[in-house]
Order: structure tokens, then sequence, then C-alpha cells
């Protein structure tokens, strides 16, 4: 059983609004590095507090990002999270293994309990990824207790995206220091009281600066334009989604490509987006921010 920790470095400068990264691919549908740092640099920039990552994002600042590195396999995960740790990363964003579904609580403690021992010589904070909808195993609030009470600071909060913020609630209130990412920019308001840390959102790579208004200064209209532009993802695929309107925000059609099994939207689903978009934006858009923003892009 590995060790209760008070690790060094646990993560404690992840707060705020962290914005899931889009990674554009070109058009092998590998990678493409170059838009990928592009963007995070941009996000960094216009209202984001830090990062959640997955790809290449050489020279930038290590300690605003998190990474995802679970996986089905354990051995996979525990390649992944010491990979995290060795580059620098503020923290590693655990799944459960979501092959096998029903797998009772010790046996995710086990599992956790093995990568935390094969990265003990190199440790990184492990925030868990509460994501039951697609890997089909809960971190629950009864085994978060179990896991803090195991390994202590080494377990450093959680990205809840399960949507049920009852559930979310519950894991904020479970240890002091234990830090709550639900994934909805709508919950900023909680967070500014202090219960959740921040929240880590897809659609914050359309909507940072609104996003940063919101949490920096209580500004509920900006919230308010943020949430709306959220929703314009209700009932549809939000990965496409975002990606056609990256593509559109930034003037660069190659945003828009997806990795199979996606598939991208229609030129007119982009276009209507679009046009809900810009209209959500005129309407929020302070003519300084507007000035700013188009000198950025």
């Amino acid at each position: 059983m590995a060790i209760n920790s008070s690790n060094s470095n646990t993560g404690g400068g992840l707060e705020g609004v962290i914005a899931a990264i889009a990674t554009a691919i070109d058009a092998t549908g590998e990678p493409d590095c170059a838009r990928s740092t592009a963007l995070a640099r941009f996000l960094l920039a216009h209202g984001c507090d830090g990062l959640n990552v997955l790809g290449t994002t050489g020279g930038l600042p290590m300690h605003r990002l998190m990474v995802g590195t679970g996986a089905a396999a354990l051995a996979d995960a525990i390649a992944l999270t010491r990979h995290a740790a060795d580059l620098g990363f503020a923290a590693a964003l655990l799944l459960p293994p979501f092959y096998y579904k029903g797998v009772p609580d010790e046996g995710l403690i086990a599992y956790v309990d093995r990568v935390l021992t094969a990265t003990a010589a190199k440790p990184i904070p492990i925030y868990l990824y509460h994501f039951p909808v697609q890997s089909g195993l809960p971190w629950h609030a009864g085994l978060i207790k179990r896991l803090l009470d195991t390994f202590g600071h080494c377990i450093a909060g959680l990205k809840d995206s399960s949507g049920d913020m009852a559930c979310a609630r519950a894991a904020a209130t479970i240890a002091p220091g234990f830090k709550v990412f639900p994934s909805t920019e709508a919950i900023l308001p909680e967070a500014r009281a202090g219960l959740f840390a921040g929240c880590i959102s897809a659609t914050a790579n359309l909507n940072a600066d609104l996003c940063a208004q919101g949490w920096h200064t209580g500004d509920a209209t900006a919230l308010e334009t943020a949430v709306a532009i959220r929703k314009l993802f209700d009932g549809k695929p939000l990965v496409p989604g975002v990606k056609a309107l990256l593509a559109h925000i930034h003037r660069d059609p190659a945003w828009a490509r997806v990795q199979a099994p996606l598939d991208p939207y229609s030129p007119a689903e982009r276009d209507g987006l679009a046009n809900l978009y810009d209209g959500l934006r005129a309407r929020a858009c302070s003519p300084a921010m507007a000035a700013s923003l188009a000198r950025a892009l």
C-alpha cells in the first residue's frame, strides 16, 4: 500500500478558469502541435488560469497545466503518469480503468495505489476524473473519502464531469483542501464563494475572457454570456462544435478537423453556430474588449 504522503507539489496553484483545451489535428489525423500550442498561449493570455491538456505543449508554463493520464490498462496509466511527472506537469488527471464495469471500490483503491507506488520516486498530484457516463465507473464521495484517508494529499482534487451538482457539492465538502472543479462555467459564483476551486470546461476554449470576468470580478453579465455560449451545444456533439467555433474564431478552417469516430459539423451547422456565437458576443463585448480580441486574433 502506498504511504500517506504530504507531497510538496500539491497542485495548489491550480484554480479558477481551466480550459479542457482542444487538440488540433493535421490533415493526416496526427496531433498538430503548432496549432495546439498557439491556442494554449492564446487561452492563457485571454482569461484561463490553467489548462487541462492532451498533447505536446512545449514552452508553456507547466505549473498551470494538468494532463489526462487515465487509461483502461494499468500499465498505460502508470507510464503516462510517470511521463507527466517527468515533464513537470502540475497534476495528472486520472480516469478510473474504464474497460471493466462494476468494479468494487477495493479494486479502484488498488488501482490508485499501484499508480502512486509506481510514481513515488517522482510524485505528481493526482486529480480524479469523475465522468461516469463515459467511464462507467464513478469516483463517488464514499470512495473519495477512503482514498483521502489512505493516500492523503497525493489525491489533490476532482474534475466532476457528471453534471450532477449534488455529487460535486458533496465531493467539495469531504476534506479541507480537496479541490473540486465542476465542468461548467455556471458554478463560478459558488467557486468565488469558496465551495469549488473553479471550473474545468471545454467551452472555455471559446469564452475564457468572459469566464475570467465572472471568476475574478463577479461580473454577472459576462458570466451569463459565457453560460449562454455553453448552451449553444445543448443536445449537440460538444467536441466537433467547439472545434467548429475555434475555426471561426481564429479564422483557421483546419481547427474544424476532428478525429474518427467523431464527425465534423456540416458547413450549414458551422455557419449557424457561428452566427449564434457572434450574436452573443456582440451583446456582451465592450468596445475595449472587442478591440483587444481583434488585435489578438
